[in-house]
């Protein structure tokens, strides 16, 4: 199995003649996936693709072209989201771009703290899919920046997801979708326990007791060898960019898993293979 770096350095073979949203091998995702590997990527290497990823994102900001409906706005924030996100990790918290998208999130966050795209009037509740991607990019800008208004945009995303103590139905307490309580890597725009305890991960609130049991259904995923594998959204039709571990191990997920694990107090060590 390739390394993480090897696997990074197939990621910055950027497709740029393809429209950067290209499922699943597009710029905006290689940008995510890159961001969540933590390898060490000069910026120069990536001023090109982060040129193109907000010379198609930023003329979608002006106010004209966003559609508000019953006063609320009706956007993919996972979008916004994920490129901000990526921007913020890879040393672009600075750039004037990456400020734009965090200033949209911040004016399209409904009043129930999330986001949505539905376009129906009467529609009331944020998405999860739509608001975790959000809520842990402007909780990664806040720690690069110190910027207060993002990160307390993504502290009232996080009490979203307490409430339902990140995938139970208030209604019923049944898990609100099946594929929201198996991990998945990458998670492109989907949500799961995974995807909303890093949320929590990332405003210090993986101590709440709402947060338990999905704490425990990823500890549960580990494997004997400390590593973790989980389930694909890319297919045949729309393949992954590349392979971070097919079967037993995928190395992101892994590293992603143990680094919230490990923040809620519950380390365990990785076999070295």
């Amino acid at each position: 199995m390739s390394s993480t770096e090897e696997l990074v350095e197939q990621l910055l073979a950027f497709p740029l003649g393809h429209h950067p949203y290209t499922k699943w091998t597009g710029t905006h995702w290689r940008l995510v996936e890159i961001a969540d590997s933590a390898v060490p990527v000069d910026r120069k290497r990536l001023e090109v693709a982060v040129g193109a990823e907000l010379a198609w994102l930023l003329p979608g900001l002006e106010p004209q072209r966003v559609l508000r409906v019953a006063g609320r706005a009706r956007r993919h924030g996972s979008i916004e989201g994920n490129a901000e996100y990526a921007l913020s990790c890879l040393g672009f918290a600075d750039h004037q771009g990456t400020r734009q998208l965090v200033e949209a999130l911040l004016d399209w966050q409904w009043p129930d703290g999330g986001w949505n795209c539905d376009r129906h009037p009467d529609a009331w509740r944020s998405s999860f899919h739509e608001s975790a991607i959000p809520a842990l990019a402007l909780a990664t800008y806040a720690k690069r920046t110190g910027d207060t208004a993002a990160r307390q945009a993504a502290e009232r995303t996080a009490e979203i997801l307490l409430e339902h103590q990140l995938f139970r139905s208030t209604a019923t307490g049944e898990p609100i979708h099946s594929s929201w309580v198996v991990l998945h890597y990458p998670a492109y725009w989907h949500y799961d326990v995974l995807q909303g305890l890093r949320v929590l991960e990332a405003v210090d609130q993986l101590g709440d007791p709402r947060a338990a049991d999905a704490l425990d259904l990823v500890e549960h995923a580990r494997r004997p060898n400390g590593r973790f594998s989980g389930q694909r959204w890319s297919s045949r039709a729309q393949p992954a960019a590349v392979d971070w571990g097919r079967g037993t191990d995928n190395l992101v997920l892994t590293e992603i898993a143990a680094t919230v694990l490990a923040a809620a107090g519950r380390p365990s060590a990785v076999a070295r293979t």
